[in-house]
């Protein structure tokens, strides 16, 4: 008796696992490396039987017709506990980084003197709902970038300096997520704290922006296609 063909995957079938994909990476369960590793091969798969090793060790977020992500109180009570990796940074004439999966401690200090730092808590997990970072730069800089969501109130100070929050938030933050309070001073230097999209998001976001731009056509002043004719729209072969 011969075998039934494997079940062919369909485009709809792919973006769902390149969605699951996109989830993983964003919750730390996958690294940017696995990621872009799993996603080509998402793209690159014909049948059902290739795409489905991709997700094999992940959680179920959904049916294959209906997958949803997890809500953001759900998201953010997974970030929140656990034994903090880091309580104080130091750079004296050179620099410091507390970037990527890391435990930020309720109490966290860091100084910069003559040099400089870098707190990202983009992809960071939090010790207690509420933390605080105690930043000092003395004729050096910290440079603290924070997901837009996250609850952040900055009161730190700068004497022949600056400490503040730099760029326009776009939404509102989320009532869910922990907050963090960035106090300090800065004499002679700065304290930035800057709300940034994450890797995985940004990578998201271009992706669906490249889809729209191929199933659309290129676009024209204001993102809209332009009659022939017009200065800026596409010129047509005679």
């Amino acid at each position: 008796m011969s075998e039934l063909p494997e079940m062919r995957a369909s485009d709809h079938d792919r973006e769902l696992i390149a969605e699951r994909l996109r989830d993983a990476v964003a919750e730390g369960r996958l690294t940017m490396e696995e990621f872009d590793e799993r996603l080509t091969r998402a793209y690159e798969a014909r049948t059902q039987g290739e795409l489905s090793p991709l997700v094999a060790d992940l959680p179920a977020t959904g049916t294959p017709s209906a997958v949803t992500a997890p809500d953001g109180a759900a998201r953010w009570s997974e970030r929140v506990g656990g034994k903090p990796t880091s309580r104080f940074a130091l750079a004296f004439c050179g620099g410091f980084e507390r970037k990527g999966s890391w435990t930020v401690g309720r109490d966290h200090v860091s100084v910069a003197v003559m040099g400089g730092g870098e707190i990202d808590l983009r992809e960071a997990r939090f010790e207690e709902r509420e933390v605080v970072i105690r930043c000092f730069a003395l004729m050096g800089g910290i440079d603290v970038t924070v997901p837009p969501e996250l609850n952040v109130q900055v009161s730190g100070f700068g004497l022949m300096g600056g400490f503040g929050e730099e760029g326009e938030v776009e939404g509102a933050p989320d009532p869910s997520a922990p907050t963090v309070r960035v106090t300090g001073f800065a004499l002679m230097g700065g304290v930035g704290v800057r709300r940034k999209l994450r890797k995985a998001e940004k990578r998201r976001l271009k992706e669906e922006r490249e889809r729209a731009r191929l199933e659309g056509g290129e676009p024209g002043a204001g993102g809209k296609r332009l009659p022939p004719g017009t200065p800026d729209a596409p010129r047509e072969s005679p």
